[in-house]
């Protein structure tokens, strides 16, 4: 008893005189007082009592103090040894729960029917199928395995492993089985290792009574092999349906059903909780509507919903993909003033938000505020870096991030080594990926590979690229061949590109960029009958060039253009503008280079559709919609072109603008005639 009298002891003494500062307040305030009483009246040796002080004890997560209590008890019965089982699976300490079943046996103690559902699911919760068939062994010895509680913990359980034919055994030996049996069986044939929806509809219909549970495991398991048909019927046919029936149905037309059903059914919904609304917030930037879905945000707030941090991430992650600095900086102002925790996940999502939009001050700034830094946010900020043309810091961040023991993982390395590619620095990178396997344990994959391709292609050391293609131990993509190509564009170096573009044919690529790009190197080389001929191949396959979409935002507002398209609402002034744009670079002493478009066309016609350029439409209307001094930002889908990036330049010191341009692979921050990356692009 020396334990309990020392807490008896404590509760004698002055509130200054106790040494509990490192106990939560509410331990302190209501469950040490009670042990006191029970103490004091006598009370601990009660077996209900103790069981309920144990499950105090468990609800505090205060196990330790549990078990000794629980020690000081010479003959405890089944119901306590229950108790403690069960507050240490409560408390996610499946492995001392199992431990004290062994302890419990050894004692001489019978378990009973409360007893093994605990066990079985510690079993379940420590993914040890073993040690669960054991239990259910220990079940059969002790003629328990046909109560209905431990018959439906062990459906529970080998469900979860997908075991469905020993959850057809227990449950077909099981003389009574009530709405959670059914439903445990259910849920065995929906779960993801077995989705046999065939099974489970069969299960469904034999069930005597269905409820709530029942029909939402039904629509969940057709949504999720993406028969939302079935679904909608199935919900349609529900009596009952709750806000988790209809989430349930909202996210399967997030993922299959198309944007305006999803929409649709959203706005019947009578309900709606912060679930739905990231729902259809993360449909909508899943599918690249990133307006809708600042819009649908901006409505969540006139309606008093709360966001969560699931709801920050989806609109910042719709900011990062356009490049909305100004919703992006709101969002955060937003985070700021309602108190939000800045978690490890948030903090990581604004980081790679105003990484994505050029602003590598505002990425840092929210970097070094973050309590705590996990390898993601690291690797956020490297690649902001890396993508930023500021190779050298990545470098630095690489090294500051080893200093704070964190590991480096596969991501981190393709965003140092993109470092290395963007800057030419071929020593350096040839260091860092000799050191994956042999200082970091980090085991090189296809996109590794295609770094350093990339990395040497762009340093003109194309023969030593394709050599180490031919030596690499995994089959080159796409993405290799892709980089090898590109460099060959760049270098003019036709014999290499020739290889590249027969690997890439063979790998039948559905992109047409690759096509172009190798007519653009035929055609700068003069082999016009190569050129006609890769022409022809592109019309056998029905293949296009990805066409070029820039997009800008101004005053919280996405515009996206096209080449030469006509239908803003400012169209002519974005045409005059252009126009003046023309005469400028003229007067500069500009020349057009026109190898990167179509080379049926006269070159007057060349000139005037390199003037059409998506991004140079973006940046008129950004010329033309913001004051004087403003920077303007722009996101490309594709490579910037070398006529655009020369022209862009000049822009920028004519017009005294920072012009920031988010391309395909990277950005370029255009100042004073200048550009970040050198024009080593």
């Amino acid at each position: 008893m020396a334990f309990l009298k020392r807490i008896a002891e404590q509760e004698r003494r002055t509130p200054n005189q106790l040494p509990l500062h490192h106990l939560p307040n509410s331990f302190k305030q209501h469950l040490l007082p009670l042990h006191a009483h029970l103490i004091k009246a006598g009370l601990l040796q009660t077996h209900f009592a103790l069981g309920n002080f144990i499950t105090q004890c468990a609800t505090f997560g205060k196990m330790c103090h549990a078990n000794k209590v629980f020690d000081e008890m010479p003959q405890p019965n089944s119901f306590v040894w229950n108790t403690m089982i069960r507050g240490y699976q409560q408390n996610h300490q499946p492995g001392n729960a199992v431990a004290f079943f062994d302890r419990m046996r050894a004692r001489g103690v019978s378990p009973d029917h409360f007893t093994l559902p605990f066990v079985i699911r510690a079993c379940a919760a420590s993914n040890d199928l073993f040690k669960g068939q054991w239990a259910h062994g220990q079940s059969i010895k002790m003629r328990l395995e046909i109560d209905v509680f431990v018959g439906t913990s062990l459906i529970e359980f080998y469900g979860g492993f997908g075991e469905m034919g020993m959850v057809r055994k227990v449950f077909d030996e099981m003389p009574v089985r009530d709405t959670v049996s059914w439903t445990a069986v259910l849920s065995g044939y929906v779960n993801r290792l077995c989705c046999d929806m065939e099974a489970a509809r069969r299960v469904f219909d034999e069930m005597p009574v269905k409820d709530g549970i029942a029909w939402n495991t039904m629509i969940a398991g057709y949504v999720r092999i993406g028969d939302i048909g079935v679904a909608r019927s199935l919900f349609d046919e529900a009596s009952g349906k709750d806000l988790l029936t209809y989430n349930t149905l909202l996210g399967g037309y997030a993922k299959y059903g198309g944007v305006e059903a999803m929409i649709q059914f959203f706005n019947e919904m009578l309900e709606r909780d912060v679930v739905s609304w990231n729902t259809v917030i993360g449909g909508l930037v899943q599918n690249k509507r990133t307006n809708e879905a600042i819009a649908l945000f901006h409505r969540m707030q006139r309606e008093k919903v709360m966001p969560n941090s699931v709801t920050l991430v989806s609109i910042l992650s719709a900011c990062a993909q356009v490049g909305a600095l100004d919703v992006g900086t709101w969002i955060h102002a937003f985070i700021d003033k309602n108190q939000i925790d800045l978690d490890t996940i948030v903090g990581t999502a604004l980081v790679d938000m105003y990484s994505k939009c050029g602003a590598l001050d505002c990425a840092l700034s929210v970097f070094d505020s973050m309590a705590s830094r996990d390898v993601v946010a690291w690797n956020a900020m490297i690649m902001g870096f890396s993508m930023n043309g500021q190779s050298k810091n990545a470098l630095e961040f690489f090294d500051q991030m080893r200093d704070h023991y964190i590991k480096p993982d596969e991501v981190t390395m393709i965003g140092v080594l993109c470092a290395c590619s963007h800057a030419g620095l071929v020593n350096e990178g040839w260091e860092i990926f000799h050191s994956m396997q042999q200082a970091l344990d980090i085991t090189p994959k296809i996109e590794h590979y295609g770094c350093m391709v990339d990395l040497l292609g762009r340093a003109g050391l194309l023969d030593e690229a394709y050599e180490f293609i031919q030596s690499m131990p995994i089959t080159p993509h796409t993405g290799v061949w892709g980089a090898l190509l590109n460099a060959c564009k760049v270098h003019g170096n036709v014999d290499i590109a020739e290889y590249a573009i027969k690997h890439l044919i063979v790998l039948d690529i559905e992109d047409g960029g690759y096509l172009t790009t190798m007519s653009n190197i035929y055609a700068n080389a003069g082999k016009w009958d190569n050129l006609a001929k890769m022409r022809e191949l592109m019309r056998e396959k029905g293949i296009n060039k990805l066409p070029g979409c820039s997009s800008i935002e101004i005053n919280g507002v996405i515009h996206e253009f096209g080449v030469q398209q006509k239908i803003h609402s400012r169209t002519k002034e974005i045409y005059e503008m252009i126009d003046e744009i023309s005469k400028q670079l003229q007067r500069a002493g500009h020349i057009a280079s026109k190898t990167e478009v179509f080379f049926d066309l006269e070159d007057e016609e060349k000139e005037k559709a390199l003037f059409y350029h998506s991004e140079k439409l973006a940046i008129a209307f950004g010329l033309i919609a913001t004051d004087k001094g403003m920077t303007i930002r722009v996101v490309n889908n594709l490579r910037v072109c070398i006529d655009c990036h020369s022209a862009i330049k000049i822009i920028s010191k004519i017009f005294n603008r920072l012009i920031v341009v988010r391309d395909r692979s990277r950005f370029h921050h255009f100042k004073n005639g200048s550009c970040s990356c050198g024009d080593y692009w």
